[in-house]
């Protein structure tokens, strides 16, 4: 476990707030950053650290918003403290949008000694093109930007594009795909791609976005909004965090047991033959109770 007690030396965490509650907040995130990358086997650190294999190349993708600025900082502050034997580049993709401030990332990066790769594609102009008017541009700027990210992770030789997705993104995306497209589905911590070459990771996908949020305030990040484009009146993923901030607030911790189930999956309680063999559960075989569902 990494010891988030170090004082901060690190650039980026110079002029952070000496409270009690910001260093508990500071050491929650990184905390469970490392549990995920420990969990679901992101890194080999022992391997690494023995010399058995090298120091692997992450591509930190950075959007300007609050949730991957804290991905990025996370990040720097295992690094940092040792537990993360990772090379990591900054990234960040200009996609045209108009009014998008194009300084503030490249300053702000150099600002902190962040290693970073700013791109410029004009997706924005494709998107707008394509797609019909009164449509969100979400789904297919999404795909755009994800071929890109590929290629430049492929180009700078990174083994992985690492994303700032948290535990609220997850459930919003399982409840999306529950509700309109009939799966159980959320977002993995850990994917490799249809080419088998790039892996996508997700260290802040148990995090809260609530914590994000007071870390991006405390730390002052310079937030660029993601409504430069104005496509995001509307969204389906608007709808269903509407839906989990009512739940929450009817009852309190509703958000952390969802989550927890998504870490506690029983296959033989759903209905898919493909991930659990109904056909072969016969008498004299090994049984289970089931004390959870009525008769």
């Amino acid at each position: 476990m990494a010891d988030t007690s170090l004082s901060p030396v690190l650039p980026l965490f110079a002029n952070t707030p000496s409270s009690v509650s910001f260093k508990k907040l500071r050491k929650r995130l990184v905390r469970g950053a490392l549990e995920v990358i420990d969990t679901y086997g992101l890194v080999d650190r022992r391997a690494i650290e023995t010399g058995e294999k090298p120091h692997p190349k992450w591509l930190v993708c950075l959007s300007g918003g609050k949730d991957s600025y804290g991905l990025l900082a996370v990040l720097l502050d295992l690094q940092w403290q040792g537990a993360l034997p990772v090379d990591l580049i900054a990234c960040n993709l200009d996609q045209g949008q108009p009014g998008f401030p194009k300084h503030i990332l490249p300053e702000w990066l150099t600002q902190n000694g962040v290693t970073h790769k700013i791109i410029t594609e004009d997706t924005y102009s494709i998107v707008t093109d394509k797609v019909p008017e009164g449509r969100t541009y979400c789904s297919m700027c999404s795909r755009l930007r994800r071929g890109i990210l590929y290629r430049v992770a492929r180009e700078e030789g990174c083994e992985a594009i690492v994303l700032g997705h948290h535990r609220d993104d997850a459930l919003a995306t399982f409840m999306m795909n529950l509700i309109h497209g009939g799966r159980l589905a959320a977002m993995p911590p850990k994917l490799l791609n249809d080419d088998g070459d790039v892996q996508v990771f997700r260290p802040l996908i148990t995090a809260a976005e609530d914590d994000l949020a007071k870390f991006a305030e405390a730390m002052e990040f310079p937030i660029i909004p993601c409504n430069l484009c104005g496509s995001q009146d509307g969204l389906q993923r608007v709808v269903m965090n509407r839906m989990l901030d009512e739940w929450e607030r009817k009852k309190p911790g509703t958000r952390q047991v969802m989550a927890k189930a998504l870490t506690n999956v029983r296959p033989s309680h759903l209905h898919d033959p493909r991930v659990f063999d109904f056909a072969g559960l016969m008498l004299g075989g090994k049984g289970e109770d089931d004390p959870n569902v009525p008769f």
